[in-house]
């Protein structure tokens, strides 16, 4: 496995300082044409030319990758005018911080149900031999692989989870992502790249299905909140008879017991309002 080695380019300016001076006085001697020199300077021209052709740009967050005869000899990435040997081929590798988003993809839960998924993977290239050598190009290997990460995620998870200790697609975003950008860095460990971040960005039902899960949701909350009524209306019928009976206002038998609950029951419980009725009668009559 090739690995990045970073060294320092020398300083185009000096370089360029150098070469135009003595490129300057080559031409003045072959002009002036003094004898021992010009022959010199003839020759001396096209070298200086020739060296000039080394000059090269770095931009601040990039890096110049230097091969010689398809050889890598190293990484220059301190930035400005720099200078190295003009047989050297420079690739250049951006090291800024790049994002894309992965186009909705239908996969399978791990229950079976279609669903429509899409993620947002933020990277930056951090070892410039391996994504220029170890891949053939690395843009598209991390675009290939995300897809195929999210797609692998998407079936191991719960669309929705059952209970609040389930991790689930849609319950547990901080679980996931974290998941989903360690299966992405796993899978683009040789490519030189650090995956900064990756976070869903879409999450549905298939359209097939969409209506059917939103009736199964839907009945799912009406359960859990007949439940939560059910549950305050017994703890507020036990309240008032216990006080009832604390306060010494009547006196209630099992029978009257029953029937209170049952009507406090219907009224807290019944989705419409109650409409009171007067009983002139007792019980037992």
């Amino acid at each position: 496995m090739i690995k990045e080695r970073e060294r320092e380019a020398v300083s185009g300016w000096i370089a360029l300082i150098v070469l135009l001076v003595l490129l300057a006085a080559a031409i003045w001697f072959f002009f002036r044409a003094l004898p021992d020199v010009e022959i010199i300077a003839i020759v001396w021209i096209p070298i200086d030319l020739f060296l000039l052709a080394g000059l090269f740009m770095i931009n601040p967050n990039e890096g110049r990758v230097l091969q010689l005869f398809g050889k890598y000899v190293y990484t220059a990435k301190n930035p400005g005018l720099r200078w190295a040997n003009p047989l050297y081929t420079k690739k250049h590798v951006s090291l800024r911080v790049r994002n894309f988003e992965t186009g909705r993809m239908k996969v399978n839960d791990i229950d079976g149900n279609p669903i429509e998924i899409a993620a947002i993977v933020v990277w930056k290239v951090i070892d410039t031999a391996e994504a220029c050598f170890q891949v053939d190009n690395y843009v598209e290997f991390v675009s290939i692989q995300s897809e195929a990460a999210v797609r692998n995620l998407a079936t191991q998870y719960h669309y929705d989870a059952s209970s609040s200790d389930q991790v689930s697609l849609r319950g547990s975003t901080a679980d996931i992502s974290e998941k989903l950008r360690e299966e992405i860095q796993e899978r683009l460990q040789e490519a030189g790249v650090h995956v900064i971040e990756a976070r869903i960005s879409h999450l549905a039902y298939a359209p097939e299905i969409a209506e059917a899960m939103l009736r199964r949701q839907q009945a799912g909350a009406i359960v859990a909140a007949r439940q939560l009524i059910v549950e305050g209306a017994v703890g507020m019928v036990e309240m008032a008879l216990e006080q009832l009976s604390e306060k010494n206002i009547i006196e209630l038998d099992h029978e009257r017991k029953a029937s209170m609950v049952s009507n406090l029951l219907v009224v807290l419980c019944g989705e419409t309002a109650t409409q009171p009725v007067i009983n002139t009668g007792t019980l037992y009559q």
